[in-house]
């Protein structure tokens, strides 16, 4: 089996600056990397502190404009060293709302979706 951890928490926001600035400002965490989705309208940006091997908070603009007063958190992410493994055991579990493939970021980073029993977005992450 895949080696796992919990790799990020995407938070959608709706201005990428000011987030940015409260996370690095307020929190204390780092900027580690910004980059448009391979979408073309999604933008995205990971914070951390100084370790490479961390938890992250992924700033996601332009996916929701109608977010409620409270925020919304978008997802939870799983690292995982062999997405292509994961995916294919999630497709044979018949989980909703498998993504139809495995997506690839323009840093190569790959990922694909899935939804929890009681809703919640899932990912799994490869770095």
């Amino acid at each position: 089996m895949a080696k796992k951890r919990l790799d990020h928490v995407g938070i959608m926001v709706r201005d990428m600056d000011q987030s940015i600035s409260f996370y690095t400002s307020v929190i204390g965490l780092e900027l580690k990397g910004r980059m448009m989705h391979s979408n073309g309208v999604i933008e995205l940006a990971f914070l951390g502190f100084q370790g490479d091997d961390e938890t992250e908070v992924e700033l996601i603009q332009g996916y929701n404009d109608n977010l409620p007063e409270e925020g919304k958190v978008h997802h939870f992410a799983v690292s995982t060293d062999d997405i292509k493994e994961e995916y294919a055991r999630v497709k044979g579990l018949n989980v909703p709302q498998l993504d139809e493939d495995i997506v690839t970021l323009p840093n190569g980073s790959r990922y694909f979706f899935f939804q929890g029993p009681e809703g919640e977005r899932i990912e799994f992450f490869q770095r």
